[in-house]
């Protein structure tokens, strides 16, 4: 798998083009990682997030249907994003831009312009779609960072509520009390345990206390989808532009509805506070 190395006095990225992935992003300093690295230490999500339930919605009166995924056999999983090939339109000593087409007959036509970069103690991430077919389409963004576990982190944010987690993955009723495996308001270790939610209410920002690494996770978004599985070193915090299946909620909240020419974007910070 090729890869590409973007390097500052305080942090090592490597990226993969093959799905526009993070391999690892580290702290010099502390010679320890702040993602876990693999395969894919962090994805983006686009141009849809997670699932929707049936792979289908309805667009002003009309039934769409999602296309099928090579890894999943119910649903277009995390869009087709972090499974393409991606192009290498920059890359120097400050950045990594990749660009992405893709094409679908159900109405997705777009093009993604994903720009990684330095600078000092923060990592940022800004994705940029653009619609380009004739029909408006509805699209939705979202990255999906592995960061690194140890027996002592504690993480921290805070939400208004969350939907649970139902059969396939889907969600069910949002629901506005906290249980105590879903409650970060209080930083906490995470229960050992599987863990895969989505929350409404998020402030933008996560604290990951490792502690002599804090990391802060940043996004201007207040969907937070958290994934954990038991005895894995990683917890996923995952921003993203809407709640999963909002395709199907009244209202498809968080959605961003294109026309021709017309853009969408979010942007990620991770920071290392100390």
């Amino acid at each position: 798998m090729q890869s590409l190395l973007l390097e500052n006095s305080h942090l090592r990225l490597v990226v993969a083009p093959e799905g526009a992935a993070i391999l690892s992003l580290d702290s010099l300093k502390h010679q320890q990682p702040i993602l876990y690295a693999g395969e894919k230490a962090l994805f983006p999500m686009l141009p849809l997030t997670n699932r929707v339930a049936g792979n289908c919605f309805r667009l002003h009166g009309e039934m769409v249907t999602l296309p099928k995924s090579p890894v999943d056999e119910q649903f277009f999983l995390h869009g087709d994003g972090w499974l393409k090939s991606w192009q290498v339109e920059t890359e120097d000593s400050k950045q990594i831009v990749l660009t992405l087409d893709s094409q679908h007959e159900c109405g997705f036509d777009y093009h993604a312009r994903l720009n990684y970069r330095l600078e000092g103690k923060r990592f940022i991430a800004e994705l940029v779609l653009t619609h380009r077919g004739s029909k408006p389409m509805v699209y939705g963004l979202g990255f999906h960072p592995f960061f690194h576990l140890t027996p002592a982190t504690h993480v921290q944010f805070g939400a208004t509520g969350f939907w649970p987690e139902g059969e396939n993955h889907l969600p069910l009723e949002w629901r506005d009390q906290l249980t105590a495996q879903t409650n970060f308001i209080t930083a906490k270790i995470p229960d050992n345990q599987w863990l895969n939610i989505g929350y409404s209410g998020w402030n933008g920002l996560a604290l990951i206390d490792s502690g002599d690494l804090l990391v802060q996770l940043k996004c201007s978004t207040p969907y937070l989808m958290v994934f954990r599985m038991a005895d894995e070193p990683f917890i996923c915090l995952e921003p993203q532009s809407h709640p999963v299946n909002a395709h199907n909620m009244a209202g498809q909240p968080g959605l961003a509805l294109l026309r021709a020419g017309d853009s969408t974007q979010l942007q990620m910070e991770v920071v290392v506070l100390s």
